[in-house]
């Protein structure tokens, strides 16, 4: 009796084991490049309001479109390394705005968060967990984003045609 081949011995729906290897470090690559976003993001704002001088609000929208650049080529070149290098200028498009859904997301999260406030329970126990809440939401925001923001990349911007 001939023995079946090992990707028919898979459960359907179960992804071959490379397969899932891959996407694990696409995840890691993705978040590293996003903390490094992140310095680019506060080293662009600081420029852009110190020696361009832009208000706080315009420096934020410089700063963004400077750390969604840097992700985008830094993704593209490591994350996602076999993706089409055509049609460039569209592709980095797409992830502005993809990335600022993600930002929607963030910033959702970050805002019901602190609005929620920390729990009284949970203050009697560690009284100094107020003046910690609004960075730990920013923690979640961030996480809520790159998880959107890595779907999104994968699937509509880098995208195997």
């Amino acid at each position: 009796m001939a023995s079946l081949p090992e990707a028919a011995a898979t459960p359907a729906g179960t992804p071959p084991q490379g397969q899932s290897a891959h996407v694990r470090a696409e995840v890691v690559s993705f978040a590293l490049i996003g903390v490094g976003g992140l310095f680019v993001d506060m080293g662009a704002l600081w420029v852009a309001m110190h020696p361009l001088g832009l208000d706080k609000h315009s420096a934020g929208f410089f700063s963004y479109f400077v750390a969604a650049t840097f992700t985008w080529v830094m993704n593209r070149q490591f994350t996602f390394k076999g993706v089409s290098r055509r049609g460039a200028l569209k592709q980095w498009a797409k992830f502005l705005v993809a990335n600022s859904v993600g930002g929607v997301v963030n910033l959702t999260t970050y805002n019901v968060i602190v609005w929620l406030d920390a729990p009284a329970f949970a203050v009697a126990i560690l009284p100094w967990l107020p003046a910690l809440w609004p960075y730990g939401a920013k923690g979640a925001g961030a996480l809520a984003g790159m998880g959107f923001n890595f779907v999104l990349s994968k699937m509509l911007v880098f995208g195997r045609k």
